[in-house]
């Protein structure tokens, strides 16, 4: 059965034992928690050691799982605190972004060898390193995405498929899953209105708002024999946003994703 989980992104500013609660009343299953340096720190990965006990007894309290981190970056330096805390905490998957500019092959070429070579990194720890497609980033499509996974061999290198960039690269999601589900192990989701470069304000990343042909995507997902994590990422929040602005983002999505993913036997 695949398991629902939420971004503490999208909390960002609120402690993530305001976050935890707001998830689980909302129904999910899981968490992940962002490390993401400039954006969300609920895990800071200068301190991990200090707040895992803490980190812990929250998700438990909540009746959560840790389902992956999200680093963003691919700095050796945040990455090997990250793969260690994963590893100490039991989170199985450490999800990144690319970088690198769009188009331009040397940047390509780069990203596709720092994530072959922070893959072996993240095996030696016993856990999974996740990249997805970005726009504007080196790889920013399926075509790239193919590239990176036809390159790098690792079991501990996976995609974390986003519907949203995809789409907003031109490519119709739902069409374009099955090209890569055989490497797919994590989906982060969110829905999009239109195709502008970024996501849009929080209220309209909530599933179902949007263009994306969400059902779609999950019946191919489903199809394909997925099972692995479905979390939401919204980002974008303000310190205008209440938390029940927010947890209204969270409950609206989970509503949206759980309904489709029980019509499809998925949950």
């Amino acid at each position: 059965m695949i398991k629902l989980g939420v971004n503490s992104v999208l909390f960002k500013h609120f402690s993530f034992a305001e976050a935890a609660k707001q998830i689980a009343l909302c129904g999910y299953d899981g968490v992940e928690i962002a490390a993401i340096q400039g954006m969300c720190e609920h895990l800071d990965l200068s301190r991990w050691k200090e707040q895992k006990n803490e980190l812990l007894e929250i998700v438990q309290e909540n009746g959560l799982s840790l389902l992956s981190t999200e680093v963003a970056s691919l700095d050796e330096q945040r990455l090997l605190p990250a793969f260690e805390a994963a590893a100490e905490m039991k989170i199985p998957i450490v999800n990144v972004g690319p970088g690198g500019k769009m188009n331009v092959e040397e940047d390509l070429a780069a990203s596709i060898d720092k994530l072959a070579s922070m893959s072996e990194k993240a095996a030696s720890f016993g856990v999974k390193l996740c990249v997805k497609a970005h726009v504007g980033n080196a790889i920013h499509n399926t075509p790239t995405t193919l590239r990176a996974m036809e390159a790098i061999p690792s079991p501990a290198f996976g995609i974390d498929m986003d519907p949203s960039h995809i789409h907003r690269a031109g490519e119709q999601a739902e069409e374009a899953l099955p090209a890569v589900l055989n490497r797919v192990k994590h989906i982060h989701i969110r829905d999009c209105l239109g195709k502008e470069q970024g996501p849009g304000p929080i209220e309209l990343q909530a599933c179902g708002r949007g263009d994306i042909d969400l059902y779609g995507y999950c019946k191919a997902m489903v199809d394909g024999g997925y099972d692995g994590p479905v979390v939401l990422e919204v980002i974008g929040a303000s310190p205008e946003h209440s938390l029940a602005q927010v947890s209204i983002v969270a409950a609206e999505s989970y509503g949206y994703l759980n309904a489709i993913l029980k019509n499809l036997g998925a949950r």
